[in-house]
């Protein structure tokens, strides 16, 4: 993710250069359409306290407030997963962590909460409540943010293990080449896995260090050590991350099979005149910078999803937003592709492009209309929260209307569960009570893990492929649902389907109508 002007040198080069299923199988419907099934991420970034919290010095209440306070805001705008970053530099916002606490939570790496306080478990609870997926961020490298050494916790991985370690750009790195660092990475990423039901877990574009002008990465005597058969190092660099991500892949989906595990990259993979299978596009690249073969993993069915870093503006020069969009789609062997798109270059006072109000609308589209698209993440929470040049409320009133339920690995999971059992529909002096019963156990005996809520008037035709019909998304098993937003005197229909983990989609109950009388029952 890019990250505020304090950040550390070393990353400035990654910014981008300024300039100008009742429904079976499922089927993306065309773009003219609202889409029922499409993924509305955000990045939620604690490191150096971009989005949450706004000071770590702050009272454990006014900080869990400040959390809700966000996650309402985007329930509001329609955003159904946060990408909640939870390990920034080799420290925890998780309680139950061998790693020690942030310095961006209590002020003081290694300080824990006081009152005490797992972030991440509520951050989960409160997501889930919105009807919204939690994914776990990490930073996979990255050990510190500054070269500040003497302020790390002496349990800190740098101070216990400093042969792990290189510097580079002023800041501590994991080196990629020695085994037990990539051991260690998944044995921290796995624990969050098994401790925390997180919806997925996230990495981004931090893996060997954006390039800096007279610097080398001291990995030398790593290379002589695990090199092997590579001659090039280069070479044996991007094949210490691939096997990390291997590693992370098959150990994520073997302690939790319906796991999500995505990347977010540095939007360019190569450059066409870097390499034929490359985007048009001339600007910089993770193969060749960051030792990052990203199509790869998804060639290799390794990560589950892709959010490639689209952040700049239709028609730039060095790198057209259109352009990797169409390369992106045309990539992701059968993966799910969303796409990191960037409202806080609305505040930039160079970046013109973004200064249009229809740009990032009109990104939206284009995505869209690609049915390869299967949605986006923003960064960051806080610029959306800024509703840059009325672009929150767009999605709030016009793209995000309506619900939408994530899209469905089927890769993963494809068995959709039972319909819910003996729907009844009362009316009361709040609106409609529904009740139901838990369906029948699903053919892949899995539990069933929340429900749809439709709603018609009693002219409608029942169609569950139209999302203005949706009334609720609940990430619960509770079977009971009180409609307060029924008129009275109104006839309505509804209907409920049950969704799994994946968010596959069961057939609809029967249909019940009921109407809905005044507080005197007349």
């Amino acid at each position: 993710m890019v990250v505020t002007k304090t950040q550390a040198q070393p990353y400035a080069s990654k910014k981008p250069a300024e300039g100008d299923n009742a429904e079976r199988p499922v089927v993306k419907p065309a773009a003219s359409a609202e889409p029922k099934r499409e993924f509305r991420g955000v990045w939620i970034a604690t490191v150096v306290n971009i989005d949450w919290p706004s000071d770590p010095h702050l009272p454990v209440e006014k900080q869990k407030q400040q959390l809700l306070d966000i996650l309402d805001a985007d329930q509001r705008m329609g955003i159904n997963a946060v990408m909640f970053q939870v390990r920034p530099a080799a420290d925890a916002f998780y309680a139950k962590s061998s790693e020690p606490w942030s310095r961006w939570l209590t002020g003081k790496q290694g300080q824990a909460p006081d009152p005490a306080f797992d972030p991440l478990q509520f951050a989960i609870t409160e997501a889930h409540k919105r009807g919204m997926e939690l994914h776990a961020w990490f930073n996979p490298y990255r050990a510190t943010f500054d070269g500040n050494f003497k302020s790390l916790c002496t349990c800190h991985i740098t101070n216990q293990e400093p042969s792990w370690f290189f510097t580079y750009g002023g800041i501590k790195l994991f080196n990629p080449g020695i085994p037990q660092v990539r051991d260690y990475i998944v044995k921290v990423i796995l624990n969050v896995v098994d401790n925390y039901d997180i919806d997925g877990v996230h990495m981004d574009d931090y893996f060997y260090p954006y390039k800096i002008d007279g610097q080398t990465i001291k990995d030398a005597e790593t290379f002589k050590a695990y090199g092997g058969e590579f001659t090039d190092i280069k070479d044996w660099r991007r094949n210490n991350v691939d096997l990390l991500i291997q590693a992370l892949g098959d150990s994520i989906h073997a302690h939790k099979w319906y796991m999500k595990f995505g990347i977010a990259p540095f939007g360019i993979w190569k450059n066409a005149r870097q390499d034929p299978d490359g985007s048009e596009t001339t600007g910089g690249d993770s193969y060749y910078e960051l030792y990052a073969d990203t199509r790869k993993w998804l060639q290799e069915g390794w990560i589950d999803y892709v959010v490639p870093q689209l952040y700049w503006n239709f028609g730039y020069r060095l790198a057209p937003f259109e352009n990797l969009v169409d390369w992106w789609s045309d990539n992701t062997y059968g993966r799910h592709l969303y796409i990191g798109q960037a409202p806080y270059r609305a505040f930039e006072p160079k970046s013109r492009a973004f200064h249009n109000p229809l740009e990032l609308p009109n990104q939206v589209r284009y995505l869209r209309d690609n049915n390869r698209v299967e949605g986006s993440v923003f960064f960051s929470n806080n610029s959306l929260i800024k509703n840059p040049l009325g672009f929150t409320d767009s999605l709030h009133t016009d793209f995000y209307k309506y619900p939408a339920l994530p899209p469905p690995m089927l890769w993963l999971d494809s068995v959709p569960p039972n319909p819910p059992k003996n729907l009844v529909a009362q009316p009361n002096a709040l609106g409609v009570n529904l009740q139901w019963q838990t369906p029948e156990m699903a053919a892949d005996s899995e539990d069933v893990y929340g429900y749809v809520i439709y709603r018609f008037s009693d002219t409608d035709t029942v169609n569950l492929t139209n999302p203005k019909n949706i009334l609720h998304i609940q990430y619960s098993a509770n079977t009971q649902y009180e409609d307060q937003t029924a008129e009275k005197n109104k006839t309505y229909l509804y209907v409920i389907t049950a969704i799994d983990r994946m968010k596959n989609e069961s057939y609809p109950t029967p249909t019940v109508a009921v109407v809905p009388y005044t507080t005197t029952g007349k």
